[in-house]
């Protein structure tokens, strides 16, 4: 069974398609989602997390149809939006735990979980601070481990990475890695080097349209060194991009 099983289909923002006519598969494994601004990423993303519903076609999430029983399909999920908001009088452990009994997870097994959730984040240090006392990389990484409290299914990161040093992006790289090998992880950024470290896989979407699907080395063979980019991977990326929006290259 695919985690994700999508066929033709479309998310109508307004009077436009900000996912348009788009045809996915993905299982267990590390998948980035790249795409410029205002490709849809974010559409699809939280239509994947059953915040959008679809307008047309058909949407399968862990061999559920998005239009059946979504309640125990988010039991399943993970889910970080791009803009994460948060209780800012409460302490971090606190938000955490709140966020599991809100997934409905066992009460008995939300202490345990929450723990081992904030260590694998490394805010164990912070976990009776308030969320307001935080700088914005370590609320980030509280989202983050509020989307793996779960040990979900199928995690969705959107922009997971905003706010993160270097050293954060290192460890936040192995997290997903770790994840990746049980779950299905679907990870949307704007940073090509993080794919190409951390994922299995790379979906490329544009215009609300798939564009490529593929391993980070099969993107880093669609470049040539006449294309934009500090690597094989970017230079890939730039021209399925420019190909696909203007018809030639850069």
């Amino acid at each position: 069974m695919q985690a994700i099983e999508a066929d033709r289909l479309v998310v109508r923002l307004g009077k436009r398609n900000a996912v348009d006519g788009l045809s996915l598969r993905l299982g267990q494994g590390v998948h980035g989602l790249l795409g410029p601004n205002g490709a849809g990423k974010t559409t699809l993303i939280r239509t994947l997390a059953t915040v959008q519903s679809p307008t047309e076609g058909t949407l399968s999430l862990l061999g559920t149809p998005a239009n059946g029983a979504l309640k125990s399909v988010r039991r399943k999920l993970g889910y970080l939006p791009q803009h994460f908001g948060y209780y800012k009088r409460f302490k971090v452990r606190e938000f955490v735990e709140y966020l599991a009994w809100l997934k409905e997870m066992p009460p008995a097994r939300i202490p345990a979980a929450v723990k081992d959730a904030l260590e694998r984040v490394g805010l164990s240090d912070r976990a009776d601070d308030r969320m307001k006392s935080l700088s914005g990389g370590m609320v980030r990484r509280v989202g983050i481990a509020q989307a793996i409290v779960n040990e979900p299914e199928l995690l969705l990161l959107d922009e997971p990475t905003v706010g993160l040093d270097p050293a954060q992006r290192l460890r936040f790289r192995e997290l997903v890695t770790e994840l990746g090998r049980q779950s299905c992880v679907l990870i949307s950024t704007h940073l090509v080097e993080d794919v190409a470290a951390a994922c299995t896989d790379v979906v490329l979407v544009n215009e609300g349209s798939l564009v490529f699907q593929g391993t980070p080395a099969d993107l880093a063979t669609a470049g040539t060194a006449k294309h934009v980019g500090d690597s094989p991977i970017e230079r890939g990326y730039t021209a399925l991009i420019s190909a696909q929006s203007t018809g030639g290259g850069w």
